[in-house]
């Protein structure tokens, strides 16, 4: 009984570690390609992400629901009015690709609207968490961004928007 005192705390801490370093770790890590997106954008044509190959690419998983994800949409759009039309060395340009993880497709659109979310990849995913891109990309929790190299590949996970700002103004 008196390891019990001790046993329970250890346990406990174990399984937020797990949850924490294992459950919600991002799928990709830097330097990994990521899943090809096939899909339907906001306003109805076909989108693939492999058509945007040649130039830098912020996936952001994000719903209208929640709280971070607004907060930080005012810096996304400065981050896409800035460096939309950048000249870059390396790549033909820069766009965001917006992935709501929602169950409320009104409330995603009167947040896009809202929040002057004004490039053109918007994409829905209604069964929040348990949708086809959530589950593919194992995005757990909202914001999840990934910034993507001219191929498609993973440059920054999470990344913060000085750290994006950084990688783009050097290529």
């Amino acid at each position: 009984m008196k390891y019990l005192s001790f046993v329970i705390p250890v346990f406990l801490l174990l399984g937020y570690l797990f949850y924490e370093k294992v459950y919600k770790a991002p799928m990709y890590e830097a330097g990994d390609e990521v899943a090809e997106i096939q899909t339907t954008l906001i306003d109805g044509s076909p989108f693939t992400l492999s058509d945007l190959k040649g130039k830098y690419v912020l996936l952001d998983f994000w719903g209208s629901w929640c709280p971070p994800c607004r907060q930080e949409n005012p810096e996304l759009v400065k981050l896409n009015k800035e460096m939309h039309n950048h000249t870059f060395l390396k790549a033909e340009g820069f766009e965001i690709v917006s992935i709501g993880v929602e169950s409320n497709e009104k409330s995603w659109k009167r947040a896009i609207q809202q929040d002057g979310l004004d490039w053109k990849y918007h994409i829905i995913q209604t069964d929040r968490f348990n949708s086809p891109l959530p589950s593919l990309y194992k995005v757990r929790e909202i914001p999840t961004k990934y910034l993507l190299d001219t191929n498609g590949d993973v440059l920054l996970v999470n990344p913060t928007f000085a750290d994006i700002y950084s990688y783009l103004r050097q290529g």
